[in-house]
């Protein structure tokens, strides 16, 4: 299992929408193959900050399978606008 983790740093005052918007696109990452689970985490001391995990099978479901679907780009339409300054993606494994 790997688990990507990605800090979300959303526009000011743009948390409620964006949070409605990540509820849609929470359906297209769920349906992807080698996907395993996800956790959308705010943080209580810096506001419109985030912390996404995913777990996936490998890192080929997410770079591959995930990020070179049709769903992707429906991901991106969804969410990407709202980033400031773009999120870096991290994968780790458990030792």
């Amino acid at each position: 299992m790997i688990l990507e983790i990605a800090q979300l740093q959303v526009r000011p005052d743009q948390g409620a929408e964006f949070e409605r918007a990540f509820a849609v696109a929470q359906g297209i990452i769920s349906s992807m193959p080698g996907y395993l689970g996800h956790e959308l985490q705010r943080c209580l001391e810096r506001a419109d900050h985030y912390m996404l995990l995913v777990r996936w099978e490998s890192v080929e479901h997410h770079e591959v399978g995930f990020r070179k679907s049709e769903g992707y780009q429906e991901w991106r339409r969804l969410l990407h606008h709202f980033y400031d300054p773009f999120p870096t993606v991290l994968h780790y494994e458990q030792i």
